[in-house]
């Protein structure tokens, strides 16, 4: 029977995720050669080629995709396996790493804890403010346990190495000086504003939502203002400079100047999501930190439906 290495298949998989021998070491905190020489090590254990060469750099063979296709199953059953011992030892102990987007931790990630404190006195929670891209690096790498993040830049559903939560339906109302003519119009729609000057972010996911939302409505907007944080984009608005789309879970921080309209029609959302590693959500402190997420994302939907 062939021989199977953990530690090897881990490397191989981390290569293909990575895409180059200096990345995957960077990531294992190993030596390029250290990478080489394992894998070298693992074709002749498995008997097939894993690499070949591809310009300056190297890609996996069919092998290795084939190989990496049923080590997904065994990483899966390993992390269960990790889970249920976890509870096992510790019971109703135990630590979760979070990593959340800026918005989430005080909508959702801040109720969640301040419950599980109450219910779960001996479950802890480390919060860590990351952004989508950062938040799954650090899930996929073990780094945190949990990964919050809008869904459009989450990993695919199909992704072997993860499993998601859908959690909320944020919704996007507009942001609107005091003063501004259509501050009180009725049925405010998103076309009505096409004519504004917004203000959004440079590049980015809010950047994306923004055009997206505002070219399902039929226009383009013309970005009058850069901005990435929400108090920025709220002063400006305050102050006249534009109008902004916002999302209902970073209301909270809108100042005495600014109106929040709810569009009436074509209301566009952003869904967040959680992540877990696959089969991770088995265990009992991260089902129980689970729970309290899905929790006050109904809590929040409730609050916004009424």
């Amino acid at each position: 029977m062939t021989e199977w290495d953990i530690k090897k298949l881990q490397i191989l998989r981390t290569l293909r995720d990575r895409g180059t021998v200096t990345a995957t070491a960077e990531t294992l905190r190993m030596t390029p050669s250290a990478v080489s020489q394992q894998l070298t090590n693992l074709a002749k254990q498995l008997g097939v080629p894993l690499l070949e060469a591809h310009g300056r750099r190297v890609r996996l063979t069919d092998a290795a995709h084939l190989v990496l296709r049923h080590a997904e199953s065994v990483f899966a059953q390993l992390e269960r396996a990790d889970a249920e011992l976890a509870g096992y030892l510790r019971g109703e102990a135990g630590e979760v790493r979070v990593a959340a987007f800026s918005t989430a931790v005080p909508a959702l990630v801040v109720p969640a804890v301040q419950q599980l404190r109450a219910d779960h006195p001996g479950l802890g929670v480390r919060v860590r403010e990351a952004e989508a891209a950062e938040a799954y690096e650090l899930l996929g790498a073990g780094d945190v346990d949990l990964a919050l993040s809008l869904a459009a830049h989450a990993p695919s559903v199909r992704d072997p190495k993860f499993s998601r939560v859908p959690l909320l339906a944020d919704p996007l109302d507009v942001a609107l000086p005091a003063g501004h003519p259509l501050a009180g119009a009725p049925g405010l729609r998103l076309a009505d504003l096409s004519a504004e000057p917004w203000i959004f972010g440079g590049s980015g996911p809010w950047s994306e939502i923004t055009i997206a939302a505002c070219e399902a409505a039929g226009f383009v907007p013309e970005q009058a203002h850069s901005a990435a944080g929400w108090t920025a984009i709220l002063a400006m608005v305050e102050a006249g400079m534009g109008v902004a789309l916002v999302p209902r879970m970073a209301s909270a921080e809108r100042p005495g100047g600014v109106v929040m309209r709810v569009l009436a029609a074509d209301q566009p959302r952003r869904h967040v999501v959680a992540a877990v590693r696959r089969g991770a959500e088995e265990g009992p402190a991260l089902a129980k930190v689970l729970g309290a997420l899905r929790q006050a994302a109904a809590r929040r939907e409730t609050v916004q439906q009424n």
